[in-house]
């Protein structure tokens, strides 16, 4: 199983990035997929999962409105498309996987199987 993220890099405020995710290994519609990040000296968040089941996404109330998740079965590649940067968001991001266990926000402490991260950082 291997999780590989990309798409991180530098971005002035308010700017966008995509992350992207691609699996192998193992298939989308098996789990429920996440974005998470670590900010420099802060413990890991979760920040945004899809529902395989039922395609509904969930994200934390910092990223709501700003973030989208999304994903391409065919592809079998996760996405994180984020707008309207902070510098707050400046982080490394990763993607993870869990075994589903319903429908809801899933915590850290819930994925099974992690990417490398990608380094997001939101500076002028």
């Amino acid at each position: 199983v291997q999780l590989q993220a990309s798409g991180g890099g530098l971005v002035q405020p308010g700017g966008s990035l995509r992350l992207s995710c691609a699996a192998s290994g193992v298939y989308l519609d098996s789990y429920m997929w996440g974005w998470l990040r670590q900010a420099p000296g802060k413990e890991r968040e979760s920040v945004s999962c899809i529902s395989i089941s039922d395609g509904k996404t969930y994200y934390a109330d910092s990223v709501k409105g700003r973030f989208t998740i999304s994903r391409d079965n065919a592809k079998n590649t996760l996405y994180l498309q984020m707008d309207s940067l902070k510098p707050e968001d400046t982080a490394v991001y990763y993607c993870a996987a869990a075994y589903y266990s319903g429908s809801y926000f899933y915590l850290v402490d819930e994925y099974d199987v992690w990417g490398q991260g990608t380094l997001v950082t939101v500076s002028s």
